[in-house]
């Protein structure tokens, strides 16, 4: 394991959408695109299907209170609740070490 490695935090989005999906392309992008802007932003992984995983990583539970609280954010959550979500869940992780693989 890397001595360096700083621990970071993970805020697992797990979503099922409804039929309505009219705009939701569009708010999922703007909403990435805001989400890069924060302070304590680290990364994103998303897989959106029939069962919609997003995955965002931060620096501190400071930063994921701020993005949660962000105006932007909350627009999207309100719309999320009222259009597009049959059920979503949210987890938030501490990520105390990680690893990869490349094939040559």
């Amino acid at each position: 394991m890397n001595s360096e490695f700083t621990p970071y935090y993970a805020v697992i989005f797990t979503s099922i959408q409804t039929e309505t999906t009219e705009g939701y392309a569009e708010m999922a992008e703007q909403m990435e695109t805001l989400a890069k802007q924060q302070k304590g932003f680290i990364s994103i992984d998303s897989a959106r299907n029939a069962v919609g995983i997003t995955v965002s990583y931060w620096e501190s539970l400071e930063a994921i209170q701020q993005w949660k609280q962000h105006t932007n954010h909350l627009i999207a959550q309100q719309k999320g609740i009222k259009n597009w979500y049959a059920y979503y869940n949210v987890k938030i992780c501490k990520v105390e070490r990680e690893y990869d693989f490349t094939k040559k």
